[in-house]
């Protein structure tokens, strides 16, 4: 099943899933990788269960496991084009323009 065929909580619990196989093929307790990664073992254990976590947990848990180099395979450095580039004349973006709205359905589709 595609993750995007999956619940938000469903995602949560396979990322812990991952993080816990990881950590088991390693041969690392929850309570060594706790202090590897400057967290609460209670933590690290309900990250693996699916408990929604904070960014920087989910950080310090990778590179407690030497994976985070993993972060650029599952999001990728977005490249401009160079025709992009061009127009934009080697300026990077910083907002997104304002959607306009069409007449017919109140708001623009994505």
């Amino acid at each position: 099943m595609s993750v995007y065929g999956m619940s938000d909580r469903t995602v949560l619990k396979e990322i812990g899933r991952r993080l816990k196989n990881f950590r088991l093929n390693k041969n690392i307790s929850q309570q060594d990788l706790a202090e590897r990664a400057g967290l609460n073992r209670t933590t690290v254990g309900d990250i693996e269960r699916g408990a929604p976590f904070s960014m920087l947990a989910f950080v310090q848990m990778l590179r407690a496991l030497n994976i985070l180099d993993g972060v650029g395979t599952f999001l990728p450095e977005s490249g401009i084009s160079p025709l992009q580039m061009a127009k934009m004349k080697g300026k990077m973006r910083r907002r997104a323009s304002h959607r306009k709205q069409n007449s017919d359905q109140g708001a623009q589709e994505w």
